[in-house]
């Protein structure tokens, strides 16, 4: 009969346990919902600010993006110096850099409308469209409506490279600016 009291001992300190478990989760239990919904609360704060935060990082990705375009195009204006020298060996004549007369078929008239209009160095003109020097050509007037620009934008393209032989032998055989 000794280990009978030993047994209920367990037996009572559980029961009273769960009594007390029971008393205290049912008094408590009411706020267990209002945290529920704190929590819900946060959580939805904080999709909110990663979103925000995925924004703000695709934004500086785009502007890290632009500014190595514009890095990539200063590199690539200072990886095509002007070399007075390689087109006086082609032409025979010096050459001065952004010099439009270059190009066959513009004359003294012609490169003073593509300054007016803007264009004043072979990269412009070379990233010009044809459609856009045949516009300025013919609001000069009849007097230049007359001339072709389809090989303009090509051969500032070869004169800004530097590709003086190129530029030379495809000139001579041109009729007049064209091809």
């Amino acid at each position: 009969m000794n280990s009978i009291p030993c047994i209920l001992i367990p037996l009572l300190v559980g029961l009273i346990c769960a009594v007390l478990g029971y008393l205290l989760g049912s008094r408590f239990g009411n706020s267990n919902a209002n945290g529920h919904a704190a929590l819900q609360a946060d959580l939805d704060d904080c999709n909110k600010k990663s979103a925000q935060l995925l924004a703000d990082y695709s934004d500086l990705q785009a502007s890290k993006h632009s500014d190595r375009i514009a890095f990539f195009e200063e590199a690539t204006a200072a990886a095509l110096p002007f070399s007075a020298n390689l087109a006086l060996e082609q032409y025979g004549k010096k050459v001065k850099q952004d010099d439009l007369k270059i190009v066959e078929g513009i004359g003294p008239k012609i490169e003073e409308l593509f300054h007016n209009a803007g264009i004043k160095t072979w990269k412009a003109l070379s990233e010009t469209s044809v459609e856009k020097c045949s516009q300025i050509l013919s609001d000069a007037g009849s007097r230049f409506s007359m001339h072709n620009p389809g090989t303009w934008p090509k051969q500032c393209q070869m004169a800004y490279e530097g590709k003086w032989s190129e530029l030379k032998s495809w000139q001579d055989n041109m009729d007049g600016g064209k091809a």
